[in-house]
């Protein structure tokens, strides 16, 4: 590592050493962010305590176990420390949106937190896994995830045996992904952080009542539906309240007859004429733009409106028809304003997939992956760890040319490599080629191309001159 990147990674680590309570907690924090920004194939406790202190093993085991495993640190302190020295800087470099998605890790066996055969989407499956919940913030140039959160199913919220055996506190209980998602962005609200547009896919943009609350915090949205949703076409919405016959209660609900139905989005698409189709890129990919067939129009969503006193508000409804493809390959609803340009409307929703990257990365160099223990604060700590190991990664990034630029390893690596000895079983893992990103949507939601990206220089390492405040996020 070059004598500024040390500089610079010193200054970091112990603005986040602030934070962590105990001052012999700073040495284990500053180990194990380094050791899962070294090259390795696995970056679990046992591998990072070799890279990191190869002269004594067993007693840097001990120390890095303790503190990730037990240490009564704070996540959420941790995680703010992180956003307040990793700044958008203004002008073109601004938040521009709000990313929610989550993230399975295949699992053996039944006692890691959280494991439950559920559907996982590395494995594009229902199989043993544990499943995160994250928000990110992004814009065109990078991404941090600044919230984090496992999800438990039913069936271990309602295990008191395990739930003692874990280690999960009693303030937790049930909730949905949705639910977690959430209480993310309720979060990320308070703690006053620059507002941008809530980017979800289906799994999440299904939910009614998800995209109704981000509403209701003044936060707009472009949420992927699924081809059933039911919507008004334009022009149309329910009917209202039956007149009042004088007698008995007022009726207030809207309603429908046998004439007067929503129809679904695909219905709606496959109806539109050719005219309203229109051919737009979104992004510059190695191999060239990213293009395809996209529609608008103005819609209101059909969810149970019949119980409601009031037709929702208009929204957009845009769809994406690739070229040669028997129907409509994807839709989604957006509460950007009515005279947003119809790229940028386009760009916007195809801006999700820097959580892919951000996944991709944090997996396959950073180890969000390899955590070998049990527990729900150990759980937790790692993947605090990996995201500030992650933040400086991106703010060094900012420092470099594109044709300088490498792997999370190969960049932070350098000198230092060579002065210690691999730990073992650090054979490299074949790499992803750069072209397989050219895709904006890969095959599952976790198999995430990698991606080798140039400089980011919108956002800026700020570890010398720090805040002094705290921003509380809930995790």
């Amino acid at each position: 590592m070059s004598e500024d990147r040390q500089e610079r990674f010193t200054a970091y680590v112990e603005a986040l050493a602030e934070v962590i309570g105990h001052a012999d907690r700073a040495e284990p924090l500053r180990d194990y962010c380094r050791g899962l920004l070294l090259p390795g194939e696995r970056k679990s406790v046992e591998p990072i305590a070799a890279v990191t202190a190869p002269a004594r093993v067993s007693a840097k085991h001990q120390s890095l176990l303790h503190f990730v495993a037990n240490a009564p640190w704070s996540n959420e302190r941790v995680l703010s420390r992180i956003q307040e020295l990793i700044l958008p800087i203004e002008g073109s470099g601004a938040i521009e949106a709000w990313i929610i998605d989550d993230t399975g890790f295949p699992k053996k066996g039944r006692h890691s937190v959280g494991v439950a055969r559920q559907y996982c989407g590395q494995l594009g499956k229902r199989d043993n896994c544990q499943v995160a919940v994250s928000l990110s913030l992004a814009n065109h140039a990078a991404s941090l995830p600044i919230a984090w959160r496992l999800y438990l199913p039913l069936e271990w919220t309602a295990d008191a045996e395990r739930r003692a055996a874990s280690g999960i506190p009693e303030t937790v209980g049930f909730l949905s992904k949705p639910e977690i998602a959430l209480e993310q962005i309720r979060a990320a609200c308070a703690a006053g952080l620059p507002h941008g547009v809530v980017l979800m896919d289906a799994g999440y943009g299904s939910n009614t009542r998800l995209r109704e609350e981000i509403g209701t915090l003044g936060l707009s949205y472009v949420a992927g539906i699924p081809p059933q949703t039911s919507v008004w076409p334009p022009g149309t919405a329910p009917l209202p309240p039956l007149p009042w016959s004088g007698r008995g209660r007022r009726p207030k609900l809207m309603r429908r007859d046998s004439e007067h139905q929503p129809v679904s989005v695909k219905a709606l698409a496959l109806g539109l004429p050719p005219a309203s189709w229109q051919t737009i890129s979104w992004r510059e990919a190695s191999a060239g733009a990213l293009t395809s067939r996209f529609a608008r129009v103005r819609v209101r969503a059909a969810h149970r409106d019949e119980w409601r006193t009031a037709p929702r508000d208009e929204e957009w409804l845009l769809i994406e028809w690739p070229e040669g493809e028997a129907e409509p390959a994807k839709y989604w609803l957006a509460t950007v304003p009515p005279d947003m340009p119809f790229e940028r409307l386009v760009d916007l929703a195809k801006l999700r997939w820097r959580i892919e990257r951000d996944y991709q990365e944090l997996k396959q160099e950073l180890g969000l992956g390899h955590y070998e223990g049990r527990g729900w604060r150990g759980f937790h700590h790692h993947a605090t760890l990996c995201i500030a190991a992650y933040a400086f990664l991106i703010a060094e990034r900012a420092r470099i040319s594109p044709s300088t630029a490498g792997s999370p390893a190969d960049q932070f690596a350098a000198s230092e490599v060579s002065q210690n000895r691999q730990p073992r079983g650090t054979a490299r893992p074949p790499r992803t080629t750069c072209c397989q990103l050219d895709r904006d949507d890969p095959p599952t939601p976790d198999r995430r191309p990698r991606n080798h990206p140039g400089a980011m220089s919108v956002l800026q390492c700020t570890a010398q001159n720090h805040p002094r405040h705290s921003n509380s996020m809930t995790q």
